[in-house]
């Protein structure tokens, strides 16, 4: 008697035309909302650990004041072995790290703004370093002649050839307002200097509109750090806002520079 073989056959099961569309999507749909939160979720941690940057910052600038009872002169004075000799850089450093020269730190660490990028016509082989982070030693009075309403102190000579030259050192007690007096920030020009820029060119050299979504990453004098929109701090002819420049805690609006 021959064995009966019973065959069994099993329906293949699997997704159809239509259930794949609907995943596709249903994928498509959630790509589109997440996209933005994720492309606004670098930036965010930039500006961020920018911020952070500008905290240790200020601790070595608190402490130097402390210890000096005035203010790192921009370009440091001739002074030699004195607490005045190297720019407001190396003296913030010597507080926060080692010493060490100015090249070998302005590219590393809180000295960094992830979001500083370099653009023409800085380069690596660039005779100056691009830095991220610039001292308000002037004010709202650059350019303008031989007074300086900024950290940088008093000088009598132009500008131009300050680096030669003595100034003296703006005493803690010349800040008339320290919780609103502009100390470091954001260089938006690659040089060690917080200056009042021309809108219109903040991105001939770092990006400086996007760099933080519009807005610019600030420290005081007293140590707090905030984060103004571009136009209040550069545009903004306001006594609220140009005041922040200034070390005597008044608008200096005569001292502009002529831009429009």
């Amino acid at each position: 008697m021959k064995q009966r073989i019973v065959s069994c056959c099993h329906k293949e099961t699997g997704f159809t035309l239509i259930e794949l569309l609907v995943v596709i999507a249903i994928l498509a749909i959630l790509a589109a909302l997440l996209l933005p939160v994720i492309s606004r979720a670098k930036p965010k941690a930039h500006k961020t650990q920018c911020i952070s940057n500008l905290h240790q910052l200020g601790i070595g600038l608190r402490s130097f004041v402390a210890d000096n009872n005035a203010y790192p002169p921009y370009h440091g004075l001739i002074t030699p072995n004195g607490p005045w000799e190297g720019g407001w850089a190396s003296k913030l450093q010597s507080e926060v790290g080692s010493s060490k020269p100015i090249r070998e730190f302005l590219f590393t660490g809180i000295w960094r703004c992830p979001s500083a990028s370099k653009v023409i016509p800085w380069s690596d082989d660039a005779k100056e370093p691009f830095c991220s982070y610039g001292d308000n030693a002037s004010g709202v009075a650059l350019g303008k002649g031989s007074n300086s309403f900024g950290l940088d102190g008093v000088r009598n000579i132009p500008i131009a050839i300050a680096k030669q030259a003595s100034a003296a050192p703006a005493v803690e007690s010349s800040v008339a307002v320290p919780a609103d007096m502009m100390a470091i920030g954001d260089s938006l020009e690659g040089m060690l200097l917080l200056r009042r820029w021309y809108i219109p060119q903040v991105d001939n050299f770092g990006l400086g509109s996007t760099r933080h979504q519009g807005s610019i990453n600030v420290l005081f004098c007293d140590g707090h750090v905030e984060s103004p929109t571009l136009r209040f701090v550069f545009k903004d002819t306001s006594d609220v806002a140009l005041v922040r420049w200034n070390r005597d805690h008044q608008p200096h609006r005569d001292s502009l520079l002529n831009r429009p």
